[in-house]
């Protein structure tokens, strides 16, 4: 089996686990690659007195070809790792030394038990659509999110107007802070934020949030995957701003966004202890009222 560790920003919180995520991984004898960032980390400020093989791009990862990622960080990590991994099928397995954690779930405690997991092939793949985006104004090199594809308004207080079709027919204009179009995993993110609604993993669908809107019967709203969702924004000063999950550019006012289910999936790993219901439960507290 080979392993690829990845991350990039540490706190001083993380020391520990880092230092004992490579120790179980050493004591295996596990083949396994570190992402350069992570390294230089290891080597300055962690008791491990080793230099790890490292890869530093999305092709290093591809010529090496491991069995799994493993992130070590949140749910930006992951966010970012989907960058790397991109349409290879390296699945990823999210260790959380964040604070929410709805992708990186598993539990800093439980990383020994989780990786047993994976040497015992007792696992699951969720597998999790990702989202298109073309846009002849933006330059992009990677056009797809994991969690969400946001507009919104740049250097204004002031709001802007989202025309929005859907599949080719005119749907409704939003005037708001801007519109989150989000997946099923993206559904727990910055649209769960806006009071958009939470969809389980593996639903064929996407959600339709406004950020701040200005008609408050501007309600979120859940549509087929199926469909081709088209975009313009406007705004007084002309220009706005649209993210593919963290990653943000600058938009005209009036160029069309066409945006669609992705041509691949992300894997993410579960173990028998780390569902999405034990998620919710873990991190929404959900059924731990004990009036229940």
């Amino acid at each position: 089996m080979k392993l690829a560790v990845y991350g990039k920003k540490f706190s001083a919180e993380a020391r520990e686990d880092i230092e004992n995520l490579h120790s179980i991984l050493v004591e295996s004898k596990i083949d396994f690659k570190v992402f350069h960032r992570l390294n230089d980390f290891i080597k300055s400020h962690c008791n491990l007195g080793l230099d790890f093989d490292e890869f530093h791009s999305h092709e290093d990862l591809i010529s090496y070809q491991p069995d799994f990622l493993i992130t070590i960080g949140g749910d930006g990590t992951i966010l970012d790792a989907t960058t790397l991994v991109r349409d290879s099928g390296i699945p990823i397995l999210g260790i959380n030394t964040g604070r929410l954690g709805f992708l990186s779930n598993v539990n800093r405690k439980m990383v020994a038990e989780s990786l047993e997991s994976i040497f015992r092939e007792d696992y699951k793949l969720s597998q999790r659509r990702l989202l298109h985006l073309e846009c002849d104004a933006l330059d992009l090199d990677l056009p797809f999110a994991l969690n969400e594809i946001t507009v919104s308004r740049k250097d204004t207080t002031a709001m802007v107007t989202v025309e929005v079709s859907i599949d080719g027919e005119f749907f409704n204009n939003y005037w708001a802070d801007g519109l989150i179009i989000a997946t099923p995993t993206g559904s727990t993110g910055y649209s769960l934020s806006c009071n958009g609604p939470i969809i389980m993993p593996g639903s064929e669908t996407l959600v339709l949030t406004p950020i701040a809107p200005h008609n408050l019967t501007a309600r979120p709203f859940v549509i087929p995957n199926s469909c081709e969702i088209e975009l313009k924004v406007y705004s007084r000063e002309g220009w706005n701003l649209v993210s593919l999950d963290s990653r943000i550019y600058s938009l005209p006012n009036g160029e069309p966004l066409k945006i669609r289910i992705a041509d691949f999936t992300i894997g993410l790993v579960e173990t028998a202890d780390q569902t999405f219901a034990q998620t919710l439960r873990n991190k929404l507290m959900w059924g731990m009222d004990k009036r229940n």
